[in-house]
């Protein structure tokens, strides 16, 4: 099946595929070997300090003169008070006598400077930047073009796309509920926006004019076939990635990706402190009974970050989040570049 692209055609991929960036799992060698495969690679630049941000766009631009993506959270500023850290706090003790940590001092500081990101950003200009959970300013989107970088804006719903659309955004990335990693929602309640992308799509098509890029749930080539018949342009995968030696996720969630299947995943707040999908674990489980008291992103992030890397390094997956999206049981481990191959070989085949 070939489907003419207006997303392919104005950045000039070979192809209409997207890898979605992943926080911890999309480091620039995953883009670079996606973008030079013809698709559009990404990196989450959300756990980067500017400086950082500035180093990774370089270091991707030595290696590709393909187009390529860096993706930023929109964040507002939290401060929680010193009992409810406390309490949160508390609540993780049993994970860390589990890994024999000792307590961290309370943290201070929650996340990097989301405006010195976005500067650093608009300095980089890389051909492509994208946002999750929220909207950008329509002065600052004109800022990105005007530096040269097209803008792709994440949305969860209707109004999410409409809004982005009057902001600006070049494209929009329609996020159903099947995607892993976190909720892109920043309108409304991120409860009742779990929309399946199947149902979402056509009615952000039919919304707005700006073209649409399909995430959520999309594996393979029959999917991304989907997704345009459904009136996307593109398709964003990010568990499909997952599983390429480029990743360089740890081994636990690896394994505990082969292990999956169509049931293994749901939704938590209890690492991050947003509603993100991750496969079901221990850590899951134990939390989810306080729920009331976890704290919100990226607050809870930071409380939980020494647990995370612990796990990982220790092989604990029991305790890691193990982002991954409803299609989880369709994942196929091969290098980046062959399975950008392979998804094109199955969407003409369609």
């Amino acid at each position: 099946m070939t489907a003419p692209s207006a997303f392919a055609r104005e950045l000039g991929l070979r192809y209409p595929i997207v890898q979605g960036p992943m926080n911890g799992a999309s480091p620039p060698a995953l883009a670079v070997a996606v973008s030079n495969a013809g698709a559009l690679g990404s990196c989450a630049a959300a756990l980067f300090s500017p400086a950082v941000i500035l180093e990774r766009v370089q270091q991707i631009r030595a290696q590709t003169a393909a187009p390529f993506n860096i993706n930023l959270f929109l964040l507002d500023e939290q401060h929680p008070d010193l009992a409810e850290l406390k309490r949160a706090q508390h609540l993780l003790r049993p994970f860390r006598e589990a890994l024999g940590l000792s307590e961290p001092p309370l943290p201070t500081q929650f996340a990097e400077n989301n405006r010195d990101q976005i500067a650093a950003l608009l300095e980089a200009a890389p051909p492509v930047v994208s946002f999750t959970f929220g909207v950008l300013p329509r002065a600052t989107v004109t800022q990105f073009k005007k530096a040269g970088s097209r803008v792709i804006g994440t949305a969860t719903t209707v109004a999410e796309a409409r809004a982005w659309e009057e902001a600006g955004a070049d494209f929009v990335c329609v996020s159903g509920a099947e995607a892993g990693g976190h909720r892109p929602t920043f309108l409304g309640d991120i409860e009742q926006s779990c929309v399946g992308l199947m149902a979402l799509l056509p009615q952000v098509a039919a919304a707005v004019k700006i073209p649409a890029i399909a995430a959520g749930g999309i594996m393979n080539g029959r999917g991304i076939a989907a997704a345009q018949l459904l009136g996307a342009q593109a398709a964003q995968l990010g568990t499909a990635f997952l599983c390429s030696p480029e990743s360089g996720i740890a081994e636990a969630w690896r394994a505990a990706l082969r292990n999956a299947g169509d049931d293994s995943t749901r939704l938590t707040r209890a690492f991050s402190g947003r509603p993100a999908r991750g496969i079901v674990n221990d850590f899951m489980r134990q939390m989810r009974a306080e729920e009331a008291q976890i704290l919100p992103y990226p607050v809870q992030n930071a409380l939980t970050g020494d647990i995370r890397q612990a796990a990982a390094k220790a092989g604990r997956g029991e305790f890691m989040s193990l982002w991954a999206g409803q299609g989880v049981g369709l994942a196929r481990p091969m290098p980046a570049a062959k399975l950008v191959a392979t998804l094109a070989a199955e969407l003409e085949a369609v």
